[in-house]
């Protein structure tokens, strides 16, 4: 810029205002821009004026008829457009004007709000008054649409004066009625658009009655805001008889601004600041006063009180502009320079509304404008920067500057410029920092080697390394070579130089220097936006946000404070952003401020702010019952020096009870009690007091509360004695409990209590009359005290009632507990390992351990629910819990012990260990064929019982060798939700192998156990349970007579076997006991020679079912000791094939009247007969402990279906299957025992009773549960002892699967019971046999036996006999 610039004239001459449009109306913007005087400087650049809307410029196109800028800038809109859904042209507007090389200057805003469409939300009704009454007619319409409202009556404009007062709501007001304000009203509102018109309601005149009516409020005041200048009108109409006197109350009104107008409205013309307050409107008539108050606020637009200059400056200077402002509420400044807002960075602080540039440069040169907002309004003021050569001199006088010693010592005249009639100095010499700090640095020198002159200044130039805009500093007197640089960042690098300066202008720089500020330990910044508010005259409300550079997490806040006019501060910890500072002196002046805290200590403090705690009200309130229906109110008065004027009355509000209505008396200033009366008996009121000044209503006390008796009481002599006095003695206490007089019928006011070690009379209490109990505090303890009680009232204390007590002795106080450990968390490191760790607040910061101090941590788990707890000590801070289940939530936590001192348990940690393989494999595994398709089979099982995580899925592997390799077998993937599987298509008659395998997301489980099942032999084969049996009348095919021949042959053959060896039996028997043991021998060895020839002579243990016509071969074991499966019957729904549905609830009522245990192989053929079965009795010897199978009979319950019991394989691997060589069907042997022969009935409901056949009894051993080679006939065989007989019916018991086609080859067994001590004679069932004499005689001494000999060679016969039955019945 030229030496001769200067700054340009450039401001706004016209600035728009906020503006009501209407809809399809014109309007107008006005704004005006001054730029030079075209009469002086016909050449002065002219300013370019553009319009923002909401912030965005305007895209005027030049054939937008609609909008366009007028030659002097104002922007006229010709038609408003504004619907629901396209609002163009309401909004925030903006004008802007611009000079072309020197820079943009923005106006104030303005707000154009466009006239909604008029609704009305309350229209006029029909209303009626009495002669001197007022009435409101109703009509609210939009806001923004009162200014246009106006009433009329009978269709013609009403003319408003001040006793028809239309009110901020649109409402009519009609106040002193007569005869003459009777007619039709209606309100029209019209100027906005189309004219919008009420509907007509009546106003009725009502002759006046005479009678009292309550007083009432019509319309009350609403809180209210407008803005100083302006008008208001407070609306107060109230109704009542006789006619109310309507006043306001409020310390600021002046006289000649303010009318009464409408029978109680105030409206106040002109407002300033000093208006607002609260307002309060009293009513009053001879039955009564009511009130109603509303607050007016008023708002001041922002105003200058200071403007921002224009400033003249060289580079490398900071200035500020300055710009003070005012208003309410306080309004939010601005900047901005060229039409853009300035950012606040480390060169543009905003400080207190001023504006400071530090270091500047070129660029900074322009217009600077100071925008002042707030809800009220907004101004703005503009300055200009001009930056001058450092060879131009600064014009007079000085711009403000942060720096004031660049100016301070400038040539007078020159402003600081060089003459050019001399030399300069050269660069001063040694420029060191001194002193290095966080935010400041100390630099000094030592003067130039040619000087060319005495009384050197000197400058430094500084800058932040890696910016191009640098600052100077100069020295505050000639000859000083040290200087110190403040408000430096920490730990920055910044370059210095220093130039000396004489009375011929700077020399030379020195070489730059530079310089790293030192860390700074980071510490919060100041907590802005501090607010207190006085809440109650002993207590302040404070308030503050966050700091900006809280540098960590904030640990607390410290509030200083401290009573103006003293010296020293107290401190309050607050946490939160927010604090209650309770406990103050009333109407005391305080200063506070806030300081911020974190790891690193205390930050930056806020400034001070000052508030003064509130003026005290009444205190000391008492209230006294004096009837049934009154009670008299006390008080005094408030402090003298918290009065804030003369006391002009007193104000005591009260209700009943809880409600929220209340009722108000107001007594004279000097006046300290009230009666209240005509309250209603028995009812609990709340009363509160407030003094009065010509300021309003002053704080009220706390609510007092009593109870009005529920008739009169007599009050004319003291109360009787209290009815009982009780006493709890405590180690410092005495708790004192009473009940009141017998006699109600004196007035008790309240109780005195007396108390003293050893007399009653030391201290005395007095209690409320409603209160029954006290606790005499701070008493010694193990001492003797006499307590007294007397009620008493206004006539005096009636007569004591006495009562002594001994306090406890001191005891021990137990140890402090520690404090709990806290932050307890759980670690999980696999599927068994947890690693708990917890911090300890009672150690140290480092949280190391240096007492003998320990930790016990605790855990469980809640599956199963009774799991107990496991405890663990360690003296660290953490502790590794292993040996945990897979994937299992387990709780834990902490307690502390030091010694006798323990904590309590810490807050629980939770977590769930890692998944891992199954342990163990899928139980319950069982293999059954499905019904009428043999080809396909159903495996059913049970999850494992160590699952180890979710199972996801299970693998069958089935194969016919069980000793394959695991490759060679088939697999079945099944999903893990699933717990049975069908495979089809298997190969009949064969032998199939299955094992299963769980997996879950960690991998594979163990396999099962193998199971075997083999299946069916043809899909032809008929079982035998399908032939019918030959009954007299009937006919049938070939088959039923070959059945008759054999049903006839087996009776008969049975019939000589049975008397032919029962005979030659009995006469052949020895009672030697070596021979019973050789013959034992000899069967044993016999037997088990049978199992392996079946070619062998050695006749079978067989016997004949003669009434189910059925064949059962009863070998005996191979092995030394008998080896049985436990399997136990099925008990869920999936394990039972359904029966027909007729005869299922019979059968289970017939099952649970007949115990036992069954093979499931056995079967009957013959299912039409019921007959009766004899029991045989069967003694046993002393038997070692062995299992024992016990077993339900099975009977065919039609002809065409075959049912027996199925039950899952304990122990595959103890089941031995044999192949059939004959094709004939394998039979388990049967036996059963009545309910009422059991020794006992096992957990499972089942017996426990042992059963065997006959011929293993006779072999001298138990039954295994194993399936052995089967002749290829069915053999017969006598019982070896017979038995006595039980009348029975037989039984069948439940069915639980059809079979059809080829028995199975699995073994399959009931319960197992142990034979643990000698046993009764327990009843077998055997078949029907002819009717023999000689049975009966055949029930002898059991120890006696038969040889071996003998008995071979009548089995031999009995073989032969065999074949011959097998010859017949195949043809």
């Amino acid at each position: 810029m030229r030496a001769h610039a200067k700054p340009f004239p450039f401001w706004f001459s016209v600035e728009p205002w906020d503006t009501l449009a209407v809809r399809g109306a014109p309007a107008l913007l006005n704004c005006s821009a001054h730029s030079g005087d075209a009469a002086s400087d016909p050449a002065a650049p002219q300013a370019h004026v553009e319009w923002k809307k909401d912030g965005t410029f305007l895209g005027l196109a030049p054939d937008d008829g609609r909008r366009r800028v007028l030659p002097d800038g104002s922007l006229f809109i010709s038609s408003v457009v504004h619907s629901k859904h396209n609002k163009p042209d309401e909004g925030t507007y903006q004008c802007v004007a611009t000079i072309d090389s020197l820079g943009t200057i923005t106006s104030r805003t303005a707000l154009l709000t466009v006239a909604g469409t008029p609704r009305f939300s309350s229209q006029p009704a029909a209303a009626s008054a009495r002669p001197g009454e007022s009435q409101v007619m109703a009509c609210d319409v939009n806001p923004d649409l009162v200014p246009f409202v106006r009433w009329e009556r009978e269709r013609e404009p009403l003319e408003l004066n001040s006793r028809l007062v239309q009110l901020p709501s649109g409402a009519l007001v009609v106040s002193n009625a007569s005869e003459a304000d009777a007619g039709l009203y209606r309100c029209v509102v019209e100027n906005a658009g189309p004219a919008k018109i009420s509907e007509e309601a009546p106003l009725s005149i009502l002759p006046e009655t005479g009678e009292d009516r309550k007083l009432e409020f019509l319309v009350e005041p609403l809180p209210v805001t407008k803005v100083v200048g302006a008008g208001v009108l407070l609306p107060c109409v109230v109704t009542g008889y006789p006619a109310p006197y309507v006043r306001w109350m409020n310390s600021r009104l002046c006289l000649g601004k303010l009318e009464v107008v409408g029978g109680g409205s105030l409206q106040i013309y002109n407002l300033t600041e000093a208006d607002a307050g609260v307002y309060t409107c009293l009513a009053d008539n001879a039955n009564g006063t009511i009130e109603a108050r509303t607050e007016l606020t008023v708002q001041a637009p922002p105003q200058f009180l200071k403007r921002p200059a224009n400033i003249y400056a060289h580079e490398s200077m900071d200035i500020v502009f300055e710009c003070e402002v005012t208003g309410f509420p306080a309004p939010t400044v601005k900047w901005v320079k060229n039409g853009d807002a300035v950012i606040p960075s480390d060169y543009f602080k905003i400080i207190e509304h001023n504006l400071q540039v530090l270091g500047l440069v070129k660029s900074d040169e322009g217009f600077y404008q100071c925008l002042a907002e707030n809800e009220a309004g907004n101004v703005q003021s503009s300055a200009q920067l001009i930056i001058l050569e450092h060879d131009v001199a600064l014009p007079t006088p000085p711009p403000p500057s942060l720096t004031p010693d660049t100016t301070d010592h400038v040539t007078p005249g020159s402003r600081g410029v060089a003459n050019a009639a001399g030399p300069t100095p050269s660069a001063p010499r040694d420029v060191v920092a001194s002193l290095v700090s966080t935010r400041f640095i100390k630099l000094t020198w030592r003067p130039p080697a040619e000087p060319h002159g005495d009384d050197l200044t000197y400058s430094v130039y500084y800058s932040l390394e890696g910016t191009s805009r640098e600052r100077v500093l100069n020295t505050s007197r000639p000859g000083e070579m040290q200087v110190t640089i403040q408000n430096l960042m920490p730990d920055s690098k910044y370059m210095f130089r220093v130039m000396a300066r004489n009375q011929n202008g700077l020399g030379e720089s020195s070489a730059a220097l530079k310089v790293p500020t030192q860390a700074e330990v980071q510490v919060p910044g100041p907590a802005p936006n501090l607010q207190a508010v006085s809440t109650t005259p002993t207590s302040v409300s404070l308030s503050w946000d966050p700091p900006l550079i809280g540098n960590g997490d904030l640990l607390t806040y410290k509030i200083y404070y401290m009573e103006k006019g003293q010296d020293t501060e107290q401190v309050r910890n607050a946490v939160g952003l927010s604090y209650n500072m309770m406990n103050l002196r009333k109407f005391t002046d305080y200063s506070i401020r806030v300081v911020a805290f974190n790891k690193h200590g205390p930050g930056v403090s806020t400034g001070d702010v000052s508030v003064t705690t509130l003026s005290d009200g009444p205190s000391n309130t008492t209230l006294d019952l004096r009837s049934a229906g009154s009670i008299m109110v006390r008080w005094q008065p408030p402090p003298p020096g918290t009065q804030n004027g003369k006391i002009t009355g007193y104000k005591i509000r009260y209700r009943k009870g809880t409600r929220k209505s209340e009722a108000a008396e107001t007594t004279g200033g000097t006046q300290l009690f009230q009666l209240i009366d005509d309250l209603e008996r028995g009812t609990e009121y709340t009363f509160r007091v407030s003094a009065i000044t010509v300021n309003g209503s002053g704080p009220a006390t706390d609510w007092a509360t009593a109870e009005t008796f529920e008739s009169d009481l007599d009050e004319t002599r003291v109360p009787d004695i209290p009815s009982s006095l009780h006493v709890r003695p405590l180690v410092n206490s005495i708790v004192v409990s009473w009940t009141p007089p017998e006699n109600q019928d004196i007035v008790v006011r309240g109780y005195t209590i007396g108390y003293g070690i050893g007399s009653p009379h030391a201290q005395t209490i007095k209690v409320d009359y409603k209160q029954r109990y006290y606790s005499i505090e701070n008493l010694d303890p193990n001492s003797h005290y006499v307590i007294t009680l007397k009620a008493f009232n206004n006539v005096g204390e009636g007569i004591p009632v006495y009562e002594s007590a001994i306090t406890r002795p001191q005891s021990v106080p137990d140890p402090t507990p520690m404090l709990p450990p806290v932050g307890v968390q759980a670690s999980v490191l696999s599927h068994d390992t947890i690693k708990v760790t917890w911090a300890d607040n009672s150690l140290p910061k480092n949280q190391k351990i240096t007492d003998a101090r320990y930790y016990t941590v605790r855990w469980k788990t809640n599956i199963p629910a009774n799991t107990k707890l496991k405890t663990a000590n360690t003296t660290n801070l953490s502790y590794m819990v292993t040996g945990l289940k897979p994937n299992t939530l387990y709780e834990f936590s902490v307690m502390v012990t030091k010694g006798r001192r323990t904590s309590t348990w810490s807050m629980t940690a939770q977590g769930t260990t890692f998944e891992t393989i199954p342990s163990s494999s899928p139980k319950d595994v069982t293999v059954v064929s499905k019904e009428l398709k043999p080809r396909t089979i159903i495996v059913n099982w049970q999850p494992p019982s160590e699952a180890n995580g979710k199972i996801t899925g299970y693998i069958i592997y089935y194969s016919t060798d069980v000793n394959a390799e695991v490759h060679d077998w088939v697999i079945e993937p099944v999903v893990g939700n699933r717990l049975t599987h069908q495979i089809q298509d298997l190969t009949l008659d064969t032998t199939y192998y299955f094992k299963i395998q769980a997996r879950n997301s960690k991998g594979m489980g163990p396999m099962s156990e193998a199971v075997h099942f083999r299946t069916p032999k043809s899909k032809s084969v008929k079982p035998l349970r399908s032939q019918r049996v030959w009954k007299p009348g009937m006919t049938g095919s070939g088959d039923n007579h070959i059945l008759v021949i054999v049903i006839i042959i087996s009776v008969g053959a049975f019939t000589i076997i049975v008397v032919v060896v029962g005979a030659f039996l009995c006469t052949r028997r020895t009672t030697s006991h070596q021979k019973k043991k050789r013959a034992a021998s000899k069967s044993s060895n016999g037997s088990h020679k049978y199992k392996g020839n079946s070619k062998d002579l050695k006749p079978p243990d067989l016997w004949i079912h003669h009434e189910r016509l059925e064949l059962k071969p009863m070998d005996k074991s191979p092995e030394p000791d008998p080896v049985m499966t436990d399997t136990p019957i099925p008990r869920t729904s999936q394990d039972i094939t359904p029966v027909e549905p007729g005869r299922d609830d019979s059968l289970l009522q017939r099952r649970n009247s007949y115990r036992g245990c069954e093979s499931e192989d056995s079967m009957s053929t013959l299912g039409g007969r019921r007959g009766m079965r004899p029991k045989m009795m069967m003694p046993f010897d002393a038997q070692p402990p062995q299992p024992v199978i016990s077993a339900h009979p099975i009977h065919s319950l039609d002809t065409h279906h075959h049912h027996y019991y199925t039950g899952s394989l304990a122990s595959p691997t103890r089941s031995y299957l044999h192949h059939h060589q004959g094709g004939a069907h394998l039979r388990s042997h049967t036996c059963a025992s009545p309910i009422t022969h059991l020794d006992r009935v096992d957990s499972t409901g089942e017996s426990a009773a042992p059963c065997w056949t006959a011929d293993e009894l006779h072999a001298g051993q138990p039954p295994t549960a194993h399936v052995r080679p089967a002749h290829p006939l069915k053999s017969f065989a006598a019982p070896a002892i017979s038995a006595i007989t039980f009348e029975t019916p037989a039984l069948p018991s439940t069915p639980l699967l059809t079979q059809t086609g080829a028995q199975l080859h699995s073994v399959k067994t009931a319960c197992i019971g142990t034979l643990g001590r000698t046993r009764t004679p327990m009843p077998v069932t055997v078949p029907n046999a002819p009717d023999m004499p000689e049975t009966s005689r055949m029930l002898e001494d059991v120890d006696n036996s038969y040889e071996s000999d003998e008995l071979t060679e009548e089995m031999a016969h009995l073989e032969g006999l065999m074949k011959d039955l097998n010859a017949i019945t195949t043809a």
